[in-house]
């Protein structure tokens, strides 16, 4: 009989626990518009900043995670879903998927991760009083450095070209930036629009003969095809630059850029005050400060580019 009521005591103690650890789960809804190296790091670093706060996946933390596969409608029904799902908070990698599960979900607490301009896509009021439910992390840089390196490595541009999708509001934002910021070095922008990543490539073919160069935006239309730019460049020796380190391993001659995954370290911080109970709203916008440079000299090569040796020797990274 004791043995019975031990038994019993101890599958209640279990019992009760279960239902514990069940009220304890959080749950984080993440999602991003197309899989590529920069987006997948800052996923990455977003689920191990969450553990390094004690929430893990698993244990006390569900994470559901939903590509849109660059499909704006499909990202609009993965945002619905999250509604239904009802998360603790929800997570918008990239502009278009923040703007997304902002819009479904209005009750609850977003962190957007890099998103260039917040406030500009309507995300936050400002980036030091961001208001309302949305906080995040943005990849802003300064145009003047990246057109410094542009110009060191192919002297005398004057037609810089752009390929960029204009439906991407963060996109095209940096677009009409980049027309301003190129006026004191003497270039022109030539725009190359590429509404889709079926597009990215003839909008390359477009730039022959028109741009001594190439800039690629933080565009995640483009940066998910950007393979098939780098050919275009190669075989036209139209020098390729990017926005973004990652794209430097994939064929980019230069970037100058941070850490996409410490990016998602930060951005999961964020998340885990906001589990914790901290407001979005009490969280200021997060702008990483690094400007490393990263090269390629084996598209720089094959792109007819020649990078100085005082160049290779300051560089974080340089592909051979």
């Amino acid at each position: 009989m004791r043995m019975l009521k031990r038994a019993a005591l101890a599958a209640l103690i279990a019992g009760v626990a279960s239902v514990a650890a069940a009220q304890d789960m959080k749950t984080v809804a993440i999602t991003y518009i197309v899989e590529h190296p920069a987006l997948d790091a800052v996923r990455k670093g977003i689920i191990d900043g969450l553990a390094e706060a004690g929430f893990k996946e698993g244990e006390n933390l569900k994470i559901v995670a939903r590509s849109a596969q660059g499909n704006m409608a499909t990202q609009a029904q993965i945002a619905s879903e999250f509604a239904g799902l009802k998360p603790d908070l929800a997570v918008g990698i990239s502009t278009p998927s923040a703007q997304a599960v902002k819009h479904a979900l209005e009750d609850t607490p977003v962190i957007f991760a890099a998103v260039t301009d917040p406030v500009g896509a309507g995300l936050v009021e400002s980036r030091e009083k961001p208001g309302g439910m949305v906080t995040g992390t943005s990849d802003q840089q300064p145009y003047e450095p990246t057109l410094d390196l542009i110009k060191a490595l192919v002297p005398g541009i004057k037609n810089l070209g752009v390929i960029y999708n204009p439906g991407e509001a963060n996109a095209a934002k940096q677009v009409e930036d980049l027309k301003t910021a190129v006026e004191p070095y003497g270039m022109t922008l030539i725009e190359a629009p590429a509404a889709q990543s079926t597009l990215v490539s003839d909008a390359a073919r477009s730039l022959v003969g028109r741009a001594d160069a190439v800039l690629l935006p933080v565009d995640n239309t483009v940066v998910s095809v950007l393979e098939g730019v780098v050919t275009v460049g190669e075989r036209a020796k139209l020098p390729v630059f990017a926005s973004d380190v990652d794209s430097v391993d994939r064929g980019a001659i230069a970037a100058l850029g941070f850490d996409y995954y410490q990016m998602g370290l930060l951005s999961g911080e964020m998340a885990a005050e906001i589990l914790n109970g901290k407001k979005p709203a009490d969280i200021p916008v997060a702008v990483s400060q690094s400007q490393d440079l990263y090269l390629n000299a084996v598209s720089a090569e094959k792109m007819g580019v020649t990078i100085p040796e005082d160049m290779l020797a300051k560089a974080k990274k340089v592909v051979r």
